[in-house]
């Protein structure tokens, strides 16, 4: 390393996950339901739910990137209140990285979910996260957050910075392939007619 190179200072981060907080975050950004028009497949169910928001977020991001340029770690809590639209449970809007080879880690922290996970080639999977359990996001995976219980659903997450997101993925695909929806008192996939394959 050349003597004029300097290294970052490590950073601590404090997660408040009762609260959905981190302390020493960079960022937040919050969506509101009237942000996810399009997400959720029961257009008569959305407006529905929208005449009776209470104009809170339904979910929020508090992030961290404690430097800067190659190998540069993006660290965050991902928040998502409970719900359902219709019969869909309330959920992210999901992306796949920007340059697309770069995996994530999730962690999860409070509350009951799934990560809803499709490749690019047709694969799928929906997998149950909950507090103590990781889960890897491959490269080349669209990936979003469900909740599928009753309280907020609460994760932690790192990426590459450099990785960034394609929030226009899912929504040019007519929504992700599978669906997470209710089945009697718990939560079961079904495939969406809508989709139509995401571009490569």
């Amino acid at each position: 390393m050349c003597a004029a190179a300097r290294l970052a200072e490590p950073a601590r981060l404090t997660v408040d996950a009762a609260r959905g907080l981190l302390d020493g975050r960079s960022e937040r950004y919050e969506k509101h339901l009237a942000d996810l028009a399009g997400v959720y497949r029961d257009a008569g169910a959305f407006s529905a739910a929208l005449d009776g928001d209470s104009g809170e977020p339904v979910y929020w991001v508090e992030s961290s990137t404690p430097e800067s340029g190659r190998g540069a770690l993006t660290i965050g809590l991902s928040v998502l209140r409970p719900g359902r639209v219709g019969d869909e449970f309330a959920m992210t809007r999901g992306h796949l990285h920007a340059q697309s080879e770069f995996a994530e880690l999730y962690y999860g922290l409070a509350g009951s979910g799934v990560m809803l996970l499709e490749s690019t080639d047709g694969q799928a999977r929906a997998v149950p996260i909950s507090p103590g359990v990781a889960v890897h996001v491959p490269g080349g995976w669209v990936h979003r957050s469900v909740n599928v219980g009753d309280d907020t659903l609460v994760t932690l997450f790192a990426y590459a910075t450099e990785a960034g997101q394609d929030y226009g993925i899912i929504a040019d695909a007519g929504g992700m392939q599978q669906l997470v929806v209710a089945d009697g008192s718990g939560w079961t996939v079904r495939p969406n007619p809508d989709h139509g394959g995401y571009r490569d």
